[in-house]
């Protein structure tokens, strides 16, 4: 499945790449998330806990930052195991683009889910990735760091 967004940031590009690479701002921002540690440079580990129709588990994930071109662009890799609520994985490509002194983000992601949590079907689990996807960026975009 594949979600898609734009948001309108009151900061420079610059500030608003550097947040993208910072722990603390994504701990914040993640729904659900419970644990975030930086393993790498660029990449993460991750306790999220989720809940998807009837359906709440708890995530181990991994995400990790590639094809970075400062500060236009990244892609973000992520992969979570639910254990018996079934599985997670996508990637999204961010976009920054200076306007004045504001920044648009936009981004493009694509999921993939598997056991217990697949069979709740595409409507429900478009709509929820939609609204996850919506919560992270209303909270990055609100800069509480």
């Amino acid at each position: 499945m594949e979600i898609t967004g734009e948001y309108r940031l009151e900061e420079p590009r610059a500030d608003v790449w550097a947040r993208l690479f910072d722990a603390n701002v994504l701990r914040r921002c993640i729904p659900g998330c419970k644990e975030l540690t930086q393993t790498a440079e660029n990449s993460f580990d991750a306790k999220v806990v989720l809940k998807m129709g009837p359906v709440s588990a708890t995530f181990a994930a991994t995400v990790e930052i590639i094809d970075i071109e400062a500060p236009q662009s990244c892609r973000i890799i992520g992969k979570g195991n639910g254990g018996i609520a079934g599985f997670a994985k996508g990637d999204c490509v961010v976009r920054l683009a200076q306007d004045g002194d504001a920044t648009i983000l936009t981004y493009s992601a694509n999921a993939d889910i598997g056991g217990k949590i697949a069979a709740l079907g595409g409507r429900l689990m478009q709509a929820t990735s939609k609204k996850l996807a919506d919560q992270f960026f209303v909270s990055f975009s609100s800069r509480e760091d």
